[in-house]
């Protein structure tokens, strides 16, 4: 790097919200600096003189704004033919669960052969015709095609071409899609902002060293920092700067970065009226003039007015009747009323719990304890909730910052060189020498660039990571390559190692890093007497109220201690140093606060979401890791659902059945250490491959089980007739596989490994049956479950929501007709008849649904226990299982409540979906959604894959259906494409919307999808589907959905309808397509010639969320 001593070095933090509203603020911050430490003038209308400048480092929030305002450059995609819709379609399941709104044969000749990046040998077949490109662009394997169709492109005039290959080279082709398109969306943004930004300066600071940091947290030269590199720029600054000067290189311990730059209004003003604020110490910054101070008085009359409303609601419900004996809900608290302070206390709680959901996502997700973390705090408001945050983490310590921590830490960042490829090497010694050539080049061309820089080589230092997996797993984990890893990082991340499993290297990265040589300048500050607190307040915590000194920041000296209750006043930000905690300040002049525990503090947990991602991590499976086909639960001591994470509604209703019966069953015969498995339809169970994994929890003193624990995941095989055990054409329950009713799965802490190897195995004794034949896979995903039951759980209740529901449709039925009872009915592609009656009692808020006159049970496997008619019901009431206002009668016998020995697996993915419409049906809540998950499965002796793959979503009033997203009883993801490709004889020919299948009214139902696989090896491919031949029906005069093909092309040219069930032989060249149903239309539609609202709401009327960033957000919500 050059010397830029006797020069300006400026490290800058550019903001967004405020800094838009200036021409550009990092200017003019520059100008003034300048001309204040020159004392010469620099006149705003020209441009500033950069000779005095020696280098410009900065992040900034333009990407991160664009992105989510939507102001991005007009984007074109060009991909294979076929995958038009892909990012559409993406992994196909629906972003919030409860939310209703919104080919060809291969060649006979000869083809090339090339060898890709990643090693891999791939045909050619069919050469690249650059005047037809949209053929034949599969990216990152083997990037010809797709750097020949750039360089058209950039010939044709684009001003920005990005090609994923090159943004984002890893194999997965969604994630990948999604990246460069948000790359050549926001770069053209960030071009004009740095054109803009260095026309403010002479010569356009092109002797300036002008650096701005990524989200990875390195700096990059101006001319190389990108859109899809940029979108964390502006945070990225203060997580270096919290590494820098909250980690203790001596102690070791971790750090969190906590930042909260002053939240929304109710939680300031539950601070104020707390007294943890003090509007004294406050800038006078509010009002129409900006003006004027923070009011307690009217943030006491606004949660006065709102603990009025609360306690009147409270008042009412205690008075609901929920079928008791007495008739009258009790409170679990004997007081009657909340004070303001309760309910102000309540939004903090709140507040903090949403802060701790990030925190828990990236640390006990991902296999790391944050009790062994610090916390490191910064922004505005961050100071008020840290201790009650790291409290709620279990955490020690607290660290904030005395100073802008981001543009600090852009000043000690580095600037760093990242390149990477992907592999298809195993990790061994036999390819030791061959991964080593390939890192040697990836960190030549990584030193090569940061000398070309100016660095020395002295200040280059570089790092190489390997992305590894399990072969046959789908989960990949990036680790340090130093030393070459060991399973120890796949033990902490996933919690098991697989012995006997060859590790797959999926990328290698290098990550080259230049020194900036800048030093953390460390000031002491001497202490002088004892700290003085400046004024003595009372503050409201979990105890009540309590008498708190206040302190200045500037007034503290090093190396005494603050015991708490205390509240810090600084500059920036208020700390409150809470009961049982200590702060000191640093002689750095930050301050470091020690957590103790409180006794009032509640310990909160959180088991849901938790048992979701220790099932998720721990699992190999496809279908729990990747497809996310497992839900898990917290159950009372009388088996009742208490609360669930939002995972597979199908499994909601099935699973308390589940708890209850193992109860009744069992009784007193459970005992600490036990852990149940059971499958069986009449114990609850959806269909066999759904195994249920129940532990009871035990209490010291209590003679029974306290509550349950359980987690239910779909099994890729556990036997049968076919392949998958989801067989299209079985006729009774041991055709389906492995059967557990009550089955100890562990025995005081012993896992019965060889017992439920045997139970795995037992379908082989019946005829044409085999037991599972992924024996390794079962065992590791059932102790997944086991370990999955260790979390602990929030309490919800929603029965008064359900009560509200009911007495509101009640209503406005009586005013419209007169009549409280509601009738509706479908039918299966067979012609079974599913029946409902509902009758409401207005008066209760409570209902009786009759599904007397349902057709009897069927000689096939769509016959669905009766536990998943609870789901479906469940599920349309949006309730967390609460079904006390509900009283549900279902005809034994019937196709909803079958025999004992039924079969039964179609009957849960099949009929559940057309319980749910004919429940929306009775109260007209939309029109039908596609009505079936299209269970796909194949395999023969050397592999076997499943997959459900999505349809259309019914339209309602106000919205167009979704299209190509899972609907109602299922929310599965699909593989993606390289993926599938790459470990199945499967070729995906298309993946799109299927045009036209949405049913036409004011509102448009959603389209269905169109997938095709081509085979390239003989398996057996089992169909198990509905709506082949009816079709999901519209409402109030719309048209109803398309229904389903499944077709067969044969290689030698025959066209075949394979029907709604079957299990077919293929042959090498057999295509299978499958055009999936679409949604029905809501309202009729408008005459004269005007446009219907679904033809102004298309597709892209409301923006659908989609992406990493995205997925992550709703990863924290799910917590």
């Amino acid at each position: 790097m050059a010397d830029t001593k006797g020069m300006f070095d400026f490290a800058i933090d550019r903001g967004g919200t405020f800094t838009d509203t200036v021409k550009d603020t990092p200017t003019e911050g520059i100008r003034r600096v300048l001309e204040e430490e020159t004392g010469k003038p620099f006149p705003r209308e020209q441009p500033v003189d950069s000779s005095l400048i020696g280098w410009i480092r900065m992040g900034t929030t333009v990407a991160t704004n664009a992105l989510l305002e939507r102001d991005g450059e007009r984007t074109a995609l060009l991909v294979t033919k076929g995958f038009k819709d892909l990012l559409h379609i993406g992994t196909q399941a629906r972003p919030k669960l409860f939310d209703l709104g919104g080919c060809h044969l291969p060649r006979t000749d000869p083809k090339r052969t090339v060898t890709g990046s990643t090693g891999d040998s791939l045909e050619v077949w069919k050469e690249l015709d650059l005047k037809s490109v949209e053929e034949d662009l599969r990216g990152v394997l083997w990037s010809a095609h797709e750097e020949a169709v750039g360089e058209l492109a950039r010939r044709l005039g684009f001003s920005q071409v990005s090609l994923s290959s090159e943004v984002m080279p890893m194999v997965r082709a969604v994630p990948r899609g999604y990246t460069v398109c948000a790359d050549a969306y926001l770069t053209p943004k960030i071009r004009q902002y740095l054109k803009g930004f260095t026309s403010g300066f002479q010569g356009g600071l092109k002797d300036v060293d002008v650096l701005f940091m990524q989200s990875d947290g390195g700096l990059t030269p101006m001319e190389r920092f990108c859109g899809s590199r940029a979108v964390l720029s502006g945070p990225a600054g203060g997580v270096v700067g919290y590494a820098v000067t909250s980690y203790d290189r001596a102690e070791e311990k971790a750090v969190i970065g906590f930042d909260m730059g002053g939240g929304p209004l109710t939680v300031t003003d539950a601070n104020l009226v707390l007294g943890r604020l003090m509007p004294s110490f406050f800038p006078r910054i509010f009002g129409p003039g900006e003006n004027e101070p923070l009011s307690l008085e009217e943030s006491l009359k606004h949660f006065r007015g709102l603990a009025q409303d609360i306690n009147h609601f409270l008042t009412s419900s205690q008075s609901q009747p929920n079928g008791s004996e007495n008739g009258n809900r009790k409170c679990p608290d004997s007081k009657s009323e909340m004070t303001v302070e309760e309910v102000a206390m309540g939004f903090i709680r709140v507040a903090n719990e949403a802060m701790c959901r990030p925190i828990r996502a990236l640390t006990q997700a991902k296999g790391h304890d944050t009790s062994q973390h610090i916390l490191a705090c910064f922004g505005g408001a961050g100071g008020q909730h840290a201790c009650a945050i790291a409290r709620a983490l279990g955490m020690k310590t607290v660290f904030i910052h005395n100073g802008v921590l981001s543009a600090y830490g852009l000043a000690l960042a580095d600037v760093v060189e990242e390149v990477q490829e992907p592999c298809s090497l195993p990790y061994g010694p036999a390819s030791y020498g061959q991964l080593d050539r390939r890192v040697d080049a990836l960190d030549r061309r990584c030193r090569d660039t940061l000398a070309a820089r100016g660095f020395s080589s002295s200040l280059i230092s570089s790092e190489v990571f390997l992305h590894l997996r399990y072969e046959g797993t789908d989960c990949a984990l990036m680790v340090s390559a130093h030393g070459y890893p060991s399973n120890a990082h796949y033990l902490k991340e996933f919690g098991f190692t697989i012995a006997d499993r060859p590790i797959m290297v999926d990328d290698i990265r290098v990550r080259g890093s230049g020194k900036s040589g800048i030093e953390s300048v460390v000031k002491t500050k001497t202490a002088v007497g004892e700290p003085k607190a400046t004024a003595k307040t009372k503050c409201y915590f979990e105890g009540g109220y309590l008498d708190t000194s206040v302190y200045l920041w500037e007034e503290l000296p090093c190396g005494h201690s603050i015991q708490g209750p205390a509240v810090i006043v600084d500059k920036n930000s208020t700390i409150l140093v809470e009961p049982c905690c200590e702060a000191q300040l640093t002689e750095g002049g930050d301050m470091r606060v020690t957590v103790g525990s409180d006794p009032h503090c509640a310990l909160g947990t959180e088991l849901n979401a938790q048992m979701g991602r220790v099932l998720q991590r721990t699992s190999i499976s496809t279908n729990i890791k990747e497809r996310l086909d497992f839900s898990c639960a917290v159950f009372g001591p009388d088996g009742g659902l208490v609360s669930n994470a939002p995972h597979i509604p199908v499994h909601l209703g099935a699973m308390q059945e589940t708890v209850q019966y193992q109860i009744r069953s069992l009784g007193s015969s459970l005992k600490e250490g036990d852990v149940i498995l059971s499958n069986h339809p009449c114990a609850g169970g959806s269909h066999l491959p759904d195994l249920t994994v129940i532990t009871p929890v035990f209490r010291r003193g209590v003679s029974g089980p306290v509550f349950f624990v359980a987690s239910r995941g779909h099994h890729a095989d556990i036997g049968g007739i076919t392949p998958g055990s989801m067989p299209p054409h079985s006729t009774s329950l041991q055709q389906e596989g492995a059967v557990f009713t009550s089955f100890k799965l562990v025995t005081g802490g012993v896992f019965q490994e060889e017992a439920v190897t045997e139970a795995l195995m037992a379908p082989a004794r019946y005829p044409d049956c085999s037991g599972t034949r992924n024996l390794h896979d079962n065992l590791s995903d059932l102790r997944a479950q086991v370990a999955a039951n260790q979390r602990g759980s929030l309490l919800s209740n929603a029965e008064l929501a359900v009560r509200d529901m009911l007495k509101e449709f009640a209503r406005k039925r009586r005013e419209q007709t007169g009549v409280l009872q509601v009738e509706s009915e479908d039918f299966m592609d067979d012609g079974t008849p599913i029946r409902l009656c509902v009758q409401i009692n207005e008066e209760e808020g409570s209902a009786v649904f009759d599904f007397t006159g349902t057709g009897t049970e069927v000689w096939g496997n769509c016959n669905a226990p009766r536990a998943i008619t609870l789901s479906a019901l469940i599920y349309c009431l949006r309730c967390m299982g609460c079904l006390v206002p509900i009283q549900v009668v279902i005809p034994p016998g019937s196709i909803l409540q079958p025999s004992r020995n039924a079969a039964v697996v179609g009957g849960n993915v099949l009929t559940s979906q057309r319980v749910v419409d004919v429940i929306f049906r009775a109260f007209e809540v939309c029109a039908a959604s596609q009505g079936c998950m299209n269970n796909i499965s194949f395999g023969n002796e050397r592999s076997g894959y499943y997959e459900t793959v999505a349809g259309g979503a019914g339209a309602g009033p106000g919205w167009n259906g979704r299209s190509g997203v899972h609907s109602h009883m299922t929310n599965t993801r699909i593989t993606d494409p390289e993926i599938l490709e790459k470990r199945y004889p499967v070729v995906l020919e298309q993946f799109s919307l299927r045009s036209g299948s949405g049913g036409a009214g004011k509102y448009r139902g959603g389209e269905g999808v169109v997938r095709k696989l081509l085979f390239r090896d003989k398996v057996v491919l089992s169909v198990l589907t509905e709506r082949r031949s009816t079709r999901p029906y519209g409402l109030l005069g719309a048209e109803s959905g398309a229904s389903g093909l499944n077709q067969l092309h044969r290689a030698d040219g025959r066209v075949l309808n394979l029907g709604a069930k079957t299990s077919v032989a293929l042959e090498p060249g057999d295509m299978f397509c499958l055009y999936t149903p679409g949604g029905g239309g809501y309202g009729e539609e408008e005459g004269d010639g005007k446009k219907s609202e679904s033809e102004h709401r298309r597709l892209n009327h409301s923006f659908q969320e989609r992406g990493s960033v995205f997925e992550y957000r709703m990863a924290q919500e799910g917590v």
